[in-house]
């Protein structure tokens, strides 16, 4: 993504003074902000659609979704974390609506971009995430239990897991940002393709010359939007709604050697 300043990827700010907690990427704002209101509008649209009774189209489509969710996070986690769909959902319907909103014209303004194009974006969701993973493990587990999830694997006699416990903490530390980072890097690498596909759309071919090089490139871009913003934009979402409940799976590990153990 090429930003108003010329870098790539660099995005216009703005400084209240107060150092860098108080800088922020006001484009990158906007467009968040843009595609929040879209997902409440998604969502109160789908709540309308929802009637008892023969579901319809919509109904149908949502309810599978619903139920292959919640049979995920009971098998993979626990009966008793029905409490993760409302985030798992959340995350997936925003992340898609975020990289959908990229089939408006969003080159007509320069300060609009793709919403999960920016670092901070994709960072935050995966902190949120994160966070309350710890939580839920803590709960599940006791603190005891927690800091006891760091010393894995648990068949090893203890001389021997204290060696994984860094490694362990390190895990712990670099799935926010491995997270963050799957979901920004997909989508600035579709937004840097556009990029280059663009510029093709302006070289002079030898066969077909200038005119033949935009008509060409505007059917490649018009190719890979529907691709990357469609298909991709979706497993994106699917992958970051399915690795949060992943998290969750694992926030749980030890509790049945914990258990044999009482």
């Amino acid at each position: 993504m090429i930003r108003a300043d010329g870098g790539l990827g660099s995005h216009p700010t703005i400084d209240l003074g107060c150092g860098t907690l108080c800088t922020f990427n006001y484009d990158s704002l906007i467009s968040s902000a843009i595609a929040i209101l879209a997902t409440l509008g998604v969502a109160f649209w789908l709540r309308s659609k929802l009637r008892d009774g023969e579901p319809g189209r919509v109904q149908a489509v949502f309810e599978f979704g619903y139920e292959a969710l919640r049979d995920l996070i009971r098998t993979n986690v626990a009966d008793d974390a029905i409490f993760i769909i409302p985030l798992a959902l959340t995350l997936f319907l925003f992340i898609l609506v975020a990289n959908w909103i990229e089939f408006l014209p969003l080159g007509l303004v320069p300060i609009l971009h793709g919403a999960n194009a920016d670092l901070n974006q994709t960072l935050a969701m995966a902190l949120v995430v994160i966070v309350v993973v710890q939580w839920y493990s803590i709960r599940v587990l006791g603190f005891a239990g927690y800091l006891r999830r760091f010393t894995k694997p648990f068949e090893l006699p203890w001389p021997a897991r204290v060696f994984f416990t860094p490694l362990n903490i390190l895990e712990e530390l670099t799935k926010p940002v491995t997270l963050a980072m799957r979901l920004f890097g997909n989508i600035f690498a579709g937004a840097a393709i556009i990029g280059l596909i663009v510029g093709f759309a302006t070289l002079s071919l030898p066969v077909v010359g200038t005119v033949g090089g935009t008509i060409v490139g505007t059917i490649l871009l018009i190719v890979w939007k529907a691709f990357d913003v469609l298909f991709i934009g979706f497993i994106q979402a699917f992958i970051f709604m399915l690795l949060t409940v992943v998290y969750f799976a694992a926030a749980r590990e030890g509790l049945e050697h914990q258990q044999q153990h009482h």
